[in-house]
């Protein structure tokens, strides 16, 4: 998953509005005052938000972290409440048709940012998988220095970051009043990040490394200055912030959180819950039809899981076979080393034969790396982190060399599909380069669209050769079965009241994960509700579609052009995918 990306729509979502006067839409031109629209309110985002403004390539906010209060809250609430009016007046039937879509995509974008503050999720601004206090850690990594004032705007950002560790601190206690918090039952080991960054000494905080190797350019006086900044600003602002953060944490907010698990047991949890699928799922399906679906699609992917068991000629049952792929070495690296190297096999492997499946390549690279010791014990397998536009590096597929034990090796050719390429950082980057479009599509990240390509990019991996030995193709349908049973799950838990006992023994029964990857997961889907539902339901569709096209359009369909469409479309709800498939479906038949 694109991580960076991710990061900064989840501060939009904390956010909300400030007021002002509304913009009349001419009814000769709907789609002249639509962008009029957008462009002020997308000026307006690049100011509240300037993480965004930063991943968007626009340096004037790089000195700036944003602040997150509950009077920011309210303020910027009002204001897209007044986008939102404005959107009423005007109509897709008077706009052409791409306009139509930016529109659909846009009016989705606001409607999910007023929800996020009417259900109270602004109060959540962590999980089990990350958190503004994670993300603040990167700065060093994904920080841009090059020039004096990049060092400059980076210590300017740790000058501010107390202030706005503080406000977090508040929504987190205004939570608490109202029964709004993450379950107790994740908090155990989330201290980690927070400890890592509370050091004796500045020289060991991670954010001091970018003046351990200052450039020669620096002069020597402005170097010392520097230095001095820095050490101050580590000193007295960074450390005692996260030491405030974690005395929080361990004095009030564990012993303060809710001992339920499921998203209907908060205050008006069921809006809370479906407002939460229709942001990252994109459907207004309800809970029971997402339960239903992932119960058929569990049955359809055993039935494959049992053929490959067959095949090799293993002798037990099917929990036997599961228990041998968990515990027998041979699938297992012996050092972290070991396991970069595999992931960096198949990366290049699948590099290579990427032209026979997609016509249009980013130009962007990526690299292999492994997820940073500080987040690993808890994190997920793999994940993508996507590089900022205009950044002097890459994008970066991270694999987690924690607990290798727990790592299997038949399961990184699946991964790297999806984390890597044709997945997260092909569609990612792709989407970067597409500077025809508004900046709210380019810059926008939704779930179903980008998990669910990247879910679909791990079974293109079987066209393309990429799968070595039954094992991994058994790793591939395990993959598959975790996204499955990831709708039964996330269900289970926030909509049919599912103990955290059941949601372990579904997904271990039924995959070949490790344990410890079964509890990380689990802990996931409890602390970041209708998330997981992305990737099948987004998969789901984009398989539909494929068969569809390939029905109705039989020798005359190109797989490379069916790609190359889905991915020149930047990222979309699952119903403007549909619409525009069956649309270049009816172009392509002429």
């Amino acid at each position: 998953m694109n991580r960076n990306l991710r990061y900064c729509l989840a501060l939009i979502a904390l956010f909300a509005a400030w007021s002002f006067a509304p913009l009349l839409a001419d009814e000769a031109d709907d789609g002249k005052a639509f962008r009029a629209i957008y462009q002020k309110e997308w000026d307006f985002r690049l100011q509240e938000f300037p993480m965004l403004a930063t991943l968007a390539g626009h340096g004037g906010q790089a000195g700036r972290l944003g602040r997150v209060g509950e009077k920011d809250q309210v303020r910027r609430h009002r204001f897209w409440g007044d986008i939102r009016a404005e959107l009423g007046r005007l109509s897709c039937e008077r706009m052409d048709r791409e306009t139509c879509i930016d529109f659909r995509i846009y009016r989705r974008q606001i409607d999910n940012f007023i929800a996020e503050y009417e259900t109270g999720a602004y109060l959540l601004p962590f999980n089990s998988d990350w958190g503004f206090y994670m993300a603040w850690a990167r700065l060093p990594a994904d920080t841009q220095f090059e020039t004096l004032e990049d060092y400059r705007n980076y210590l300017s950002r740790l000058h501010e970051l107390p202030e706005v560790m503080d406000q977090y601190i508040a929504l987190m206690r205004q939570g608490l009043e109202r029964g709004i918090t993450q379950p107790k039952i994740i908090m155990v080991g989330r201290d980690g990040p927070i400890t890592a960054q509370i050091v004796e000494t500045v020289e060991d905080s991670p954010f001091y490394a970018p003046f351990t190797n200052l450039p020669e350019s620096v002069e020597a006086g402005a170097r010392a200055a520097l230095l001095e900044t820095a050490r101050n600003a580590i000193a007295r602002d960074v450390i005692p912030a996260y030491q405030r953060l974690h005395d929080f944490f361990e004095e009030a907010y564990r012993p303060g959180a809710r001992d339920s698990l499921g998203a209907f047991d908060l205050p008006n949890g069921e809006r809370f819950y479906q407002a939460q699928i229709r942001r990252f799922a994109t459907v207004d399906w309800s809970p029971q039809r997402i339960h239903d679906l992932g119960l058929s699609e569990v049955a359809r992917i055993r039935a494959e899981m049992e053929a490959i068991i067959a095949e090799v000629g293993f002798e037990g049952d099917f929990a036997a076979f599961l228990e041998f792929l968990r515990t027998d070495p041979q699938f297992y690296a012996k050092s972290a080393k070991e396991l970069l190297a595999f992931a960096s096999y198949y990366a290049k492997k699948i590099d290579g034969r990427l032209p026979s499946v997609i016509g249009q390549l980013p130009r962007q690279p990526y690299g292999v790396a492994p997820v940073p010791d500080e987040i690993a014990p808890f994190y997920t397998a793999g994940r993508y982190v996507g590089a900022p536009l205009g950044a002097h590096w890459g994008g970066y597929y991270w694999v987690n060399t924690h607990a290798l034990r727990s790592r299997p090796l038949y399961a990184i050719p699946a991964l790297t599909l999806h984390e890597a390429a044709p997945g997260h950082h092909t569609q990612g980057a792709l989407a970067k380069e597409q500077s025809e479009r508004p900046p709210f599509r380019r810059f926008d990240y939704i779930s179903a669209y980008g998990e669910g390509w990247a879910l679909y990019a791990e079974k293109l991996g079987v066209e393309m050769g990429i799968y070595e030995t039954p094992y991994e193709h058994f790793g591939r349908l395990t993959y598959d079965m975790w996204r499955a049973c990831r709708l039964v799950i996330d269900t289970g838990i926030h909509a049919r009241g599912w103990t955290r006992e059941q949601a372990v023994d579904y997904l271990a029964s039924n995959t070949a994960l490790s344990l410890h990857e079964v509890n990380t997961e689990i802990d996931r889907y409890i602390s970041w509700p209708a998330q997981a539902l992305s990737y099948k339901l987004g998969e789901y569709t984009i398989r539909e579609l494929r068969s569809k096209a390939e029905a109705a359009l039989g020798d005359s369909f190109d797989l490379r052009a069916f790609h190359d469409f889905i991915l020149s479309l930047g990222s979309v709800p699952l119903d403007v995918l549909e619409g525009e498939v069956e649309h270049w479906m009816t172009v392509a038949e002429g």
